[in-house]
Parts: structure tokens; sequence; C-alpha cells
């Protein structure tokens, strides 16, 4: 297989889900006028209610966006970025008049343990985004889509979703129609970390304020001593959306976030198995054996996804 296998285990599990803009093009850029969060918002936001995804945090830079989600399975998480990573290319490709697909590759997931440690460090990561690259001094002043005010004030995510099959009907009718006669607004449901599922909305707040406060005094620190200085939501705003960087930074993704060696290496086990009996499953189909079981919670070559039997609620 060239491409790691989309496998959760039972019962679903915390996923990071990264896309990167093809070339490293800032296409992603927000503007003064927020049309990119609108469509952005808007279609992630009509994409979990399709899907029905739990969604913890949400980042994009103008290069590639992070989600945190706990998807249920393989197969939702899948239908659900084959809506929003399909859609995003469309409404930002129209908008700043890019032909062709937005996203370079396939998105990455990466299944982070049930440890607090791991969980919050993932949540921390994106809640970062924008101050640790020296973008703005605070989460809260980036102008893109960010998680910040969402999780610590009441200001939800809402975009808008345009209807791009009615408004070209209504143009082959003659009608004219405002921006917003066939476009349906969008609020993003965000959900806690699944270690802080018990925590009240008043101390969940606390805990997401104290680990900006932790991002923002770090990076302040990080400035103070390289002499550097932030750009600034203009700077970013200003941006060419064409922008084609020289090079790119690459570096290799974990296939899990764990810090615990044992914990790791129970992930790398249980996945390990699943690849082994996929691998034999697929052998077999090969061979011509149609009866053939792949293993629950896969998508088997051709065929429909593998679902994980319904369990009695205990």
């Amino acid at each position: 297989m060239s491409w790691s296998l989309r496998s959760l285990p039972e019962g679903g599990a915390l996923v990071e889900i990264t896309s990167r803009v093809i070339q490293g093009r800032y296409l992603l850029r927000p503007d003064a006028r927020g049309r990119v969060n609108e469509l952005i918002l808007g279609v992630i936001g009509r994409a979990q209610e399709l899907t029905g995804m739990p969604i913890v945090a949400i980042s994009v830079l103008s290069t590639h966006f992070h989600i945190l989600a706990f998807p249920e399975d393989a197969q939702q998480m899948a239908k659900f970025m084959k809506h929003a990573a399909g859609n995003i290319s469309d409404e930002i490709g129209r908008l700043h008049d890019w032909p062709g697909s937005l996203f370079v590759r396939r998105f990455k997931s990466i299944e982070v343990s049930s440890e607090e440690e791991d969980q919050v460090s993932r949540l921390r990561y994106l809640l970062a985004a924008g101050v640790k690259e020296g973008l703005v001094e605070r989460a809260i002043e980036w102008p893109g889509v960010h998680s910040a005010r969402a999780l610590t004030r009441d200001h939800p995510l809402r975009g808008w979703w345009f209807n791009r099959t009615q408004e070209y009907a209504a143009r082959r009718r003659g009608e004219d129609f405002g921006r917003f006669d066939y476009a349906t607004e969008y609020t993003i449901k965000l959900t806690p970390l699944p270690c802080w599922a018990h925590l009240s909305t008043k101390e969940h707040r606390r805990r997401v304020k104290d680990l900006i406060r932790e991002i923002e005094r770090e990076a302040t620190a990080e400035r103070q001593a390289s002499g550097d200085a932030v750009l600034g939501a203009e700077f970013v705003m200003s941006m060419d959306p064409h922008y084609r960087p020289a090079r790119l930074s690459r570096s290799p993704a974990p296939r899990f976030h764990a810090r615990r060696k044992r914990v790791r290496r129970a992930m790398w086990e249980a996945y390990a198995w699943v690849v082994a009996e996929y691998r034999k499953a697929a052998e077999r189909l090969r061979a011509g054996d149609r009866e053939v079981q792949f293993p629950e919670g896969t998508f088997p070559p051709g065929l429909p996804f593998v679902s994980y039997p319904m369990r009695a609620p205990p």
C-alpha cells in the first residue's frame, strides 16, 4: 500500500487532520473583507452537519489547515474531509482564480493517544497557530480562522455556504439575485477534548486561556531573544495569495501523537495487526476469494467500508 491505511479503533479516536496547499502557495491567506474566512467556515460547518463530525479545534494558516476532531470511524472522517477539502478547494479557487485542486495531496490524519498530556499538547499546537510563527502577538489577533475566540469567549465560528447549483439555475432563468439569496449560514459546534469532557464550561475556558497565555509568553520570550518582530495581521492579509516560496520545509509526520513509549508501542501494535490482516485479505481478494472478510473499520479496495458492529448501550 502506497498510503497509510485509513483505520481508527472501535469507538473512534482523537485525530489531528492536516491539508496543505499545493506548492506552498498562500491561497488560504485571510483577507480584510473576511471572504476567505466565511467560505472556509461555511464549508466546514456544512460538512459537520452532513457527517456529524465532532470538532475540537480548527486553525487555518495561509498554506495549510489543521482540524482536531473525534471521528467515530475512518468512514466518517473520509466523508467529512471529502466535502470539506473538495468544497474549500472549489470556493477558494473561484475566489483567487486558481484552477484545479487547491491541495497538494489527500489529507494527513494522525491519531492522538487517550493520554491527557498528548491531547492537550495537540490542542495547544492548534491554538499556537499564527503566534508561534511570529505572525501575530496574540492568538485572538490572527485574522484567519482560529478557535481561540470560540473556545474562550461567546464568539462562535460562523460562515456561509453558497449553493452554487441554485445560483447557476437562477442565472439560467435570468434572475437578478443578491449574494446571500442562495446562501445558508452555518455555525461550527466545538466539543471539548475527550480528557476534558467532564469539565464545566467555565473550567474548560479557563484551561484554554491558560494554554494561550503560556503560548504567548513563550513566543514573546523567543522574539526577545532573537530580536525578531511580529509581522502583524495587516502584513498577513497583504500577502499575494499566489506567492510561491522558493523552498518548502518538509519533515516526516508521525503515525501517532503519543509521548509515552509504552502508549506509542501499544498504538503501533494495534495498527500493525490491522495492516497485516488487511494485507492478507487483499491477497485473498486478488486471488479471487469474494467471501474474504476485511478488518472492521477499514476500506477494502473497490468495496464498501467495513463498519464496526453495533453495540447495545450499557
